[in-house]
């Protein structure tokens, strides 16, 4: 059988997890500098239109090998955030 409830694991251990319901989204990002400013990029873009970001889940990284070995990174977000109430 399984336990009574969801659960995260934190820095204490496991904690219950909060009864939410998500709306989930893609959405890419891109950096010249890194494939972490790339995330920061596509959090940050989304969380300027979306209220309630709670998590992300990279889906894709890739990159692009431009003139005289410039890079461009790129990763692919499923982004959740949590419903309003009506």
């Amino acid at each position: 059988m399984l336990g009574s409830g969801v659960f995260t694991r934190g820095s204490q251990g496991r904690t219950p997890m909060p009864d939410h319901v998500y709306r989930i989204i893609e959405v890419a990002g891109s950096s010249s500098n890194s494939l972490e400013e790339a995330i920061k990029n596509a959090v940050g873009r989304a969380s300027r239109t979306l209220r309630g970001i709670s998590w992300f889940e990279v889906l894709q990284t890739r990159g692009q090998v431009e003139g005289g070995g410039n890079l461009q990174y790129q990763v692919v977000l499923k982004v959740g955030f949590t419903l309003e109430e009506p």
